[in-house]
């Protein structure tokens, strides 16, 4: 028995080719409606009104501001001005300064309206000078610079360095907190590093430097200051104006400092007749007058 399909009214195929046409027709609507709102937002960025015109600093260079106008040049994709307000290159313009300047330590960035930038920089705080990797005792003479000179002892450049460890300048504006010489090597073949090596490292023993240099801080009820501090592994010579030298173990500075004030009646560290006190040894003081 054969049997024959039903066929589809006529009515029927042609509501469903209208529903497909009106499907087409809102997906285009939709394609030029978000062409249209992209056109309308690439235009509205690029008004005047909602462009960076002005970078004011606070408390650093201006040249600051040629830095930052020269990262807002161009735009993103051909399209977007890079100097919008909303969009412009913030982690370009901060890396750019902190890598130029890296006496800088922060870079806040903010802004000031729709149409102005404005930049506010924390500068490093001078701890001490960095001097290399070897210490002379026989050419233990500091010369005295103005603040904006570089210091030279033996012949080597030293360094400034922040509370971080960190070795960031040559020169400074302002003096630093602390009037030591501080050698210590960051490398073994450190004194071969070309300056702009050297500058950006960090000091082996940064988080130390607090303790030790309270310990030459109060070396000074002795009669005489710290010039000079060496850092040897885990062993610290300081010395004295005066020359003579005291050797502890890092981190022992109390106790360090306890055995030489109980032993202070046998020696004179003012006038230099003493070469070095040993400290290193628990409850002991070794002592070699020249």
């Amino acid at each position: 028995m054969s049997g024959r399909l039903p066929s589809v009214p006529k009515n029927s195929e042609r509501l469903s080719a209208r529903r497909r046409r009106s499907r087409r027709r809102a997906l285009i609507a939709t394609g030029v409606l978000f062409f249209v709102l992209c056109g309308a937002i690439v235009y509205g960025l690029s008004q005047k009104y909602v462009r960076i015109s002005q970078v004011v600093v606070y408390g650093g260079d201006q040249s600051l501001a040629t830095i930052a106008n020269k990262a807002m040049e161009g735009k993103y994709f051909g399209l977007i001005p890079r100097d919008s307000t909303f969009f412009f290159p913030t982690a370009s313009i901060r890396s750019t300064i902190l890598s130029v300047y890296p006496n800088i330590a922060a870079v806040s960035l903010f802004r000031s309206g729709l149409t102005s930038l404005s930049i506010k920089v924390d500068y490093r705080v001078p701890v001490a000078k960095w001097c290399g990797a070897n210490f002379e005792t026989t050419k233990f003479n500091p010369i005295a610079t103005s603040s904006k000179s570089s210091l030279v002892v033996s012949g080597a450049n030293c360094y400034f360095f922040d509370a971080s460890g960190l070795l960031y300048a040559t020169t400074s504006d302002t003096a630093a907190v602390n009037p030591f010489l501080v050698y210590e090597s960051l490398t073994d073949s450190t004194s071969s590093l070309p300056a702009h090596e050297i500058l950006g490292s960090t000091l082996p023993n940064a988080d130390n430097l607090p303790a030790a240099f309270d310990f030459a801080r109060q070396l000074a009820i002795f009669g005489s200051s710290i010039g000079t501090i060496v850092f040897r592994g885990d062993e610290v010579d300081d010395y004295f104006m005066s020359d003579t030298r005291v050797t502890y173990v890092l981190g022992n500075e109390k106790n360090a400092f306890t055995a030489l004030s109980s032993a202070r009646e046998n020696f004179n560290l003012t006038d230099g007749s003493v070469e070095y006190v040993d400290l290193r040894f628990p409850g002991k003081v070794y002592l070699k007058k020249k």
